[in-house]
Order: C-alpha cells, then sequence, then structure tokens
C-alpha cells in the first residue's frame, strides 16, 4: 500500500470494518453514570461521522468520506482503548488497552 488513490471500494471498505466495529464494542459502564453520559457522547460522534462518510461518498467526495469515516473508527476504537467500551479480545478491530 502506497500512495493509492481513494477509491469507492476503499471506503466502502471502513465503512463495513467501522459498522462492525460498531456492533461488537459493548460498554463497560453502569447504567445512568457519569461514564455512560461519556460514552453516548463518544457513539454520537462516531454514529454522526459515520453518517457524514456516507454523506460524503454519494457525493463523490471520496476524501472526506474517507477521512470521516477513519473519525468514525477513532471515537469507536478510543471507547475501548480507554475502558468505556469492551472490545472482546479483537485485535483487528480495535487498538487494545
Amino acid at each position: 500500500m502506497g500512495n493509492e488513490l481513494v477509491s469507492i471500494e476503499l471506503v466502502e471498505k471502513y465503512l463495513e470494518l467501522t459498522r462492525r466495529a460498531r456492533e461488537k464494542a459493548t460498554p463497560l459502564v453502569e447504567k445512568d453514570s457519569d461514564e455512560e453520559l461519556r460514552l453516548q457522547s463518544m457513539l454520537r460522534m462516531a454514529d454522526d461521522y459515520s453518517h457524514d462518510a456516507k454523506h460524503f461518498m454519494l457525493k463523490g467526495d471520496l476524501v472526506r468520506a474517507f477521512g470521516a469515516i477513519n473519525y468514525a473508527h477513532a471515537w469507536i476504537d478510543a471507547g475501548v482503548r480507554i475502558g468505556l467500551l469492551d472490545g472482546h479480545g479483537d485485535d483487528e478491530l480495535f487498538t487494545l488497552p
């Protein structure tokens, strides 16, 4: 992988990767806690960036789509990394603590 152009296939690959990560990661926080509120905010950011990525892809702006989906995944990955989400030992979808 070098100086490849951003393609629809590449964006779709990362959309799917992020969808799988969002589905797999489960909360490790207590209901109605401050941590749950923080986690909800992080996951809302992930969902918003995923939505943005799809929007940009449909408009043909693949660079912004690729950037947005990577931001989305980073929010989920951060939740796993700091212990708000359980990544279930999946070191392909997450950067485990």
